[in-house]
């Protein structure tokens, strides 16, 4: 469990700080956008109410029921580890998760949606959509506890 608390923490951390830094150390909400390296990598700032893409972003109702649903699958995911005892891939891809999800939770708790400031675009496709350090942890931990072995470990 220390090796889950240790990714958790540290993916939290990282994803409030990275998101304190652009949003209020680079002003993003008064500027919007700053090309980075476009086309490929540009902070623009998007207040996101729902989920990925903007699914489920329908009014204040879904705020606390994706609260409720980030902690219950964060709950799930440390049920699960303590049940299971997954190897340390295991062990860190949970810890993504919970991480990322905390981190976006404590989001719509503050501010009442998750800050999104990461967009990237290639090869002339214009990707709309924005995203943040905790949506990568999530994504990552969820495809790695999919394909992490189903064995135990010691």
């Amino acid at each position: 469990m220390r090796t889950v608390f240790w990714a958790a923490l540290a993916t939290f951390l990282l994803d409030q700080i990275s998101k304190y830094a652009v949003v209020h150390g680079l002003n993003l909400i008064e500027r919007q956008e700053i090309a980075v390296a476009p086309p490929l990598l540009t902070l623009r700032m998007a207040w996101n109410t729902g989920i990925n893409f903007g699914l489920f972003s329908d009014g204040s109702g879904s705020r606390w029921l994706l609260i409720f649903v980030a902690l219950a699958v964060s709950a799930g995911v440390l049920i699960w580890v303590r049940r299971e005892r997954p190897r340390r891939a295991g062990l860190i891809a949970a810890g993504l998760l919970v991480g990322g999800a905390l981190g976006n939770v404590v989001d719509r708790v503050i501010y009442g949606a998750v800050a999104d400031f990461l967009n990237m675009s290639c090869c002339g496709i214009d990707n709309p959509y924005a995203f943040n350090v905790a949506d990568i942890a999530i994504f990552i931990g969820a495809v790695a506890l999919v394909l992490t072995p189903a064995e135990k470990g010691a």
